[in-house]
């Protein structure tokens, strides 16, 4: 059943509509120290308000305190079911003739518009996987940086391939992003490689979702399949920003290393599966012949979530954005269950707010593709943006101060509203050099 018509006016375009409620960590330049929240429409509701004012005391099995801390990850290490009566709670507080709809008082400390609060990260992230689970991207990938071999390797279709990154480079959505140094070959047609060290002129980026992890799995224990759902919190937009020209020299034979290191950028809003609920979809035919090892086979037809994903790009000097990408989820051929439950396989310890990343999300469509060197045939073929007096510029990767945003949105057209992402979005400065 949805929720009763919210108090808090909602435009149809919002991505936090009533049946959203997502979470995050945001502060005030009145209250500065950092606190949960959710959003609704053009606002946030401050929960550390709210529990304060005891409206959370009728929530059976419900501690408070986890709304007093300064990330998501007690919030997350609840049990389900209270997160679940929490959101739901949450829902019926936001709703006409609530107790919060008749404290006005109240209502003006803790709901604030989202242009006058700092998003932070909603996590204290110990820990971030990124896997490579589009097929289309990894064949793509595996015909421009192996020519001469196998576009997809034969245990591609059998594993869901995943790489450890970096924690500490994971920021939130509007950090700017430096251009990496590193080494690259100018010339890796030469019959003696000598690669020097310079900016990457291949900066790239890689349209991604990304897991939260919310109850952890003890060290040597893995999580089965049928339960891998109750381990994820929810679920984020991610760019994982890449420099190609580093990642080509280094990549053999371990696989990404700093081309891959110097940050990851996440929307700050984390959207509850519960909420993704109405979206389930189901994942892509399986390949003929291929049959998922026992381990892998979940029982849910509809094991991910049709959303809709856009990638818009400015150009350095301009204000117009050109949407060169429009994917969409369901193109992953793993699911986040698969990914959780093949990561604890051998016994890994998955850790409240450890971050799991989908990889590169590409459809079959050139208007569908995830990452510059896709589009661009890794420079071959530049792509055009809009300018602001109506011409048009070229690019094939990124340069200095252009701006990447990653959108990501569902709807089911019940009329009930839009469950969105909000943004996740960076610029790119120049290459730090002393």
């Amino acid at each position: 059943m949805p929720p009763a018509p919210s108090f808090v006016s909602v435009r149809p375009d919002s991505h936090f509509s009533l049946r959203n409620i997502p979470f995050g960590i945001i502060s005030t330049e009145a209250q500065p120290r950092p606190r949960p929240a959710t959003a609704i429409g053009d606002y946030a509701l401050d929960l550390q308000a709210l529990s304060h004012a005891s409206l959370f005391a009728d929530v059976v099995g419900f501690d408070a305190s986890v709304f007093d801390q300064e990330n998501l990850n007690a919030f997350a290490a609840l049990r389900l079911p209270v997160r679940r009566a929490i959101r739901e709670h949450i829902q019926a507080l936001l709703s006409t003739g609530s107790a919060l709809d008749g404290d006005h008082a109240l209502r003006l400390k803790a709901l604030i518009p989202l242009k006058d609060v700092k998003s932070h990260l909603p996590f204290q992230i110990r820990d971030y996987t990124d896997f490579y689970a589009s097929k289309e991207h990894a064949t793509n990938v595996g015909r421009l940086f192996r020519s001469n071999g196998a576009a997809l390797m034969p245990n591609w279709l059998h594993i869901p391939i995943g790489y450890h990154g970096r924690a500490s480079s994971v920021v939130p959505s509007g950090t700017s992003i430096r251009r990496p140094l590193g080494q690259v070959l100018l010339n890796p047609m030469a019959e003696v490689k000598q690669p020097v060290f310079r900016p990457s002129a291949k900066l790239d980026i890689e349209l991604e979702m990304a897991a939260f992890v919310s109850a952890p799995n003890e060290l040597g224990k893995r999580v089965p399949i049928d339960k891998a759902r109750e381990h994820i919190f929810g679920i984020v937009v991610m760019n994982d920003w890449s420099s190609r020209d580093i990642q080509a020299w280094e990549y053999m034979p371990l696989g990404p290393f700093n081309g891959k290191n110097f940050g990851t950028t996440i929307s700050p809003w984390v959207v509850t599966l519960d909420a993704l609920e109405p979206f389930k979809a189901p994942l892509p035919e399986r390949a003929e012949g291929i049959e998922q090892l026992s381990y892998l086979q979940e029982k849910d037809h509809k094991p991910t979530w049709d959303i809709q994903l856009e990638v818009q790009y400015t150009p350095a000097g301009s204000t117009a954005s050109t949407t060169i990408s429009k994917s969409n989820m369901r193109h992953l051929y793993y699911s986040f269950a698969q990914m959780l439950a093949h990561h604890s396989s051998g016994g890994c310890p998955l850790n409240t707010g450890d971050l799991l990343g989908s990889g590169t999300i590409s459809g079959p469509s050139r208007s569908e593709l995830g990452s510059l060197l896709e589009l661009s045939l890794n420079g071959k073929e530049p792509f055009e943006l809009d300018l602001d007096d109506g011409t048009k510029v070229r690019r094939t990767f990124l340069e200095d101060g252009d701006k990447i945003d990653l959108v990501a949105c569902t709807d089911d057209g019940s009329g009930e509203g839009l469950v969105g992402f909000g943004h996740c979005e960076g610029v790119i400065l120049q290459a730090y050099e002393e």
